[in-house]
């Protein structure tokens, strides 16, 4: 897929890799509809790929909003006419066991790492079966090819993304519409901050967690984009963003109900 001259929609563009992806495609001359729930951070990546020389256009919105989501192939259209990619971005994380943490918690990270992925689709598949060469694209996760503990809702929610992306590509051979899926290793942005932690768990206890889990972000959102953007100019099914998923992938085939083990002993 040539991206140049296109219209791509990116979910989660206020920070992380969902910045890194507008910068990516902005740079191959690709036109952005941006959007995530910070408004702060939304603008602060508007305003930096506009140097680029593209068209970008976007709005706040909490994808989990229904009403919100409906209405949002209407902007898109009305800002450009058209849209060739839609990249399901938008994320969030948990911590804590399945039983620590709450129902509201555990439903919030269903519906905006899956449900909003199932809602965008819907509203915006019909707008894509119009292009000569359109895309949807999911970001799901290393936690989408292993489920370690810990991450029930976080885990479950990109199994889902997974078994969604794959299903829908097989149902749309044939026609103009290709799916990517995209599992990132470990890579450097604030989403371990920004989760969800269980009720009662300690300062220290936080701490502690967040420099385990940091240790293994390494790779720079940047880098992770244009692996990701890459794969999509090539057309590619699956995605695998660093070595650590490449690994985890391969362990996960030979080893599919013990590599837990074998990852407790490496790390």
């Amino acid at each position: 897929m040539n991206v140049a001259n296109r219209v791509a929609v990116v979910t989660g563009a206020g920070s992380g890799i969902g910045r890194a992806l507008a910068h990516a495609l902005a740079q191959r001359n690709c036109h952005l509809f941006l959007v995530d729930i910070n408004p702060r951070g939304l603008n602060h990546t508007m305003e930096q790929v506009r140097r680029y020389g593209v068209r970008v256009a976007g709005q706040p919105l909490d994808v989990a909003d229904a009403a919100a989501v409906r209405a949002l192939p209407a902007a898109v259209l009305t800002a450009y006419g058209r849209v060739d990619l839609l990249i399901n971005n938008a994320g969030i994380a948990s911590g804590g066991t399945f039983e620590q943490l709450s129902e509201t918690d555990f439903d919030r990270i269903i519906d905006v790492n899956f449900g909003a992925v199932v809602q965008l689709t819907r509203q915006f598949l019909p707008h894509l079966h119009q292009r000569d060469d359109a895309r949807l694209v999911y970001l799901s996760s290393l936690y989408g090819l292993i489920a370690p503990p810990e991450q029930t809702a976080y885990s479950a929610s990109k199994f889902a993304v997974r078994g969604f992306a794959n299903a829908l590509r097989h149902e749309l051979a044939g026609s103009t519409v290709g799916v990517t899926v995209v599992h990132p290793g470990g890579i450097a942005t604030n989403i371990a901050r920004h989760a969800r932690m269980p009720k009662g768990a300690t300062e220290a206890e936080v701490r502690q967690k967040l420099a385990a889990h940091e240790k293994m972000l390494r790779m720079a959102p940047e880098r992770a984009a244009d692996i990701i953007v890459k794969g999509i100019e090539s057309n590619k099914a699956r995605i695998l963003v660093g070595n650590d998923a490449r690994f985890i992938a391969w362990l996960e085939r030979l080893l599919p109900v013990s590599y837990w083990t074998v990852l407790q002993k490496l790390m």
